[in-house]
């Protein structure tokens, strides 16, 4: 027997499943297809394949872009699986109140000091989201974040120096901070949805009372370990799915559009300034794969302007995080505004960069 009527509180009778085939799940087609077709293009790269240099490129490019995010994705996962066991009531502590300029200052600066690539990132925020941040805070973070680590702010001192570092650091913030507040205003006039998991703090809430009565009560103990890897493995899939798709979508890019060919077009005019917006939206993978570039963009074509437009505009259009904020808030509004509100500030700070060369 299948199926059998049962009846309720009502008299009424309900069909109960009784089945010793459970109803299947469906297929996360876009991750295992993506996961495949990631995984034997990364291991092709370690043969030689002759008469293809399409597929020896393509290949490369996975291996390439695989081996500077893995780590990113490895610590963002272990992030998520620690912030899971973080109450959202702390969470809210740490970052300040959504819609106060204070909780962003809070978001941007929690976004500069974490040492993580933009996929990494991306994981953390959406996390955060889940755990109440607001819509601003959000993004103020993710602006600020992916190239600002500590890791790569040394690698920029030492390809493009002290002073243009921290010139490219500060303007980034005050760019989070301006696109963060816009988010937070669109929301309260109902442009934008607002954070359903928005949480209040408790009255009589302190953060550091709570939080040694909060250690004190856990057990960091092998059971502790599990849960918090199996937590960030099955709660970054969502994350994961859309990396794994954007490496191939990129790789295939990159054997389509060689980035070289367009170094000579990068010079500080409003075409090339154009060009390199374009080039970034394209082919931004990684905050490590797009330093680089941005920094011969200064030093060769002598326009930082558009070095900095390269790093800030494949943030703010990355397909990978505007396809995930989507998914994370349920709200396209959210994921397009990022491009809309941050490019045009982007254009105007590379513009007076490269007048001022």
């Amino acid at each position: 027997m299948v199926k059998e009527k049962k009846a309720n509180q009502h008299g009424k009778h309900e069909t109960e499943n009784l089945s010793c085939h459970p109803e299947k799940r469906r297929i996360d087609v876009l991750f295992w297809g993506s996961l495949v077709g990631v995984t034997i293009l990364f291991f092709m790269a370690f043969f030689e394949i002759s008469g293809q240099p399409w597929l020896t490129t393509l290949s490369a490019s996975v291996f390439h872009m695989v081996h500077s995010i893995w780590w990113g994705v490895l610590i963002g996962a272990i992030f998520i699986g620690l912030l899971s066991k973080v109450p959202r009531e702390f969470i809210l502590s740490i970052l300040g109140e959504g819609g106060s300029f204070n909780g962003l200052i809070r978001s941007a600066g929690a976004g500069v000091l974490l040492d993580l690539c933009s996929h990494g990132i991306l994981m953390v925020a959406v996390k955060l989201y889940e755990r109440g941040a607001s819509a601003g805070q959000v993004i103020a973070f993710l602006i600020a974040s992916p190239w600002n680590s500590f890791s790569l702010t040394l690698v920029l001192i030492g390809l493009i120096g002290f002073f243009w570092t921290i010139s490219f650091i500060l303007l980034s913030l005050v760019i989070a901070i301006i696109t963060g507040w816009v988010f937070e205003l669109l929301v309260k006039r109902g442009t934008l949805p607002p954070n359903q998991n928005k949480v209040v703090l408790p009255d009589g809430f302190h953060f550091w009372q709570n939080a040694k009565q909060g250690i004190s009560a856990s057990k960091f103990d092998l059971t502790f370990c599990k849960e918090v890897i199996l937590d960030g493995i099955v709660e970054s899939k969502m994350v994961v799915r859309w990396l794994l798709f954007g490496v191939l979508l990129a790789s295939i890019i990159r054997v389509v559009l060689d980035p070289a060919q367009f170094e000579n077009y990068f010079g500080p005019t409003v075409a090339g300034l154009a060009i390199t917006i374009i080039v970034a939206t394209i082919i931004e993978v990684c905050s490590e794969g797009s330093t680089p570039l941005a920094t011969d963009i200064l030093n060769r074509a002598n326009a930082p302007g558009n070095g900095f437009a390269f790093l800030m505009a494949g943030v703010a259009t990355d397909y990978t995080e505007i396809v995930i904020l989507k998914d994370t808030t349920k709200s396209w509004k959210i994921a397009l505004f990022l491009p809309l509100v941050t490019v045009p500030q982007v254009i105007i700070v590379a513009m007076l960069l490269n007048m001022s060369f």
